[in-house]
């Protein structure tokens, strides 16, 4: 099993920034890939973005341009840089692994609240 602890969120005005991090530990030598949840209130969660254990980056549409998701392999830690936050990026984030030979794992989420 994998443990993920996010650290990062937080409140700040529109416009501002914001870095999350993720710590991956325990049964972590089958991680695939990474990345970053959001859920909204009233909202279904939405995959923000995502790394793979190569490198390959994905983004939902809505933050391309403005986020950047990062990995460090050799520390399993995973990063979303978040730039020109908006009112609608306001949500809980949570970090996520998936696994070749296991089921995906989830942090407790961590609040991103972004004030106009």
């Amino acid at each position: 099993q994998v443990r993920l602890v996010e650290s990062g969120g937080g409140l700040v005005q529109a416009g501002g920034s914001l870095r999350l991090s993720c710590a991956a530990s325990g049964s972590i030598f089958d991680i695939s890939s990474m990345g970053w949840y959001r859920q909204a209130p009233g909202k279904q969660r939405e995959l923000v973005a995502s790394i793979t254990s190569g490198g390959s980056v994905s983004y939902v549409d809505s933050v391309k341009g403005r986020f950047t998701i990062s990995r460090d392999n050799a520390k399993n830690l995973v990063y979303l840089q978040m730039n020109s936050l908006k009112p609608e990026d306001t949500a809980v984030y949570y970090c996520y692994v998936n696994k070749l030979f296991g089921p995906s794992s989830w942090g407790q989420g961590t609040q991103v609240t972004v004030s106009s």
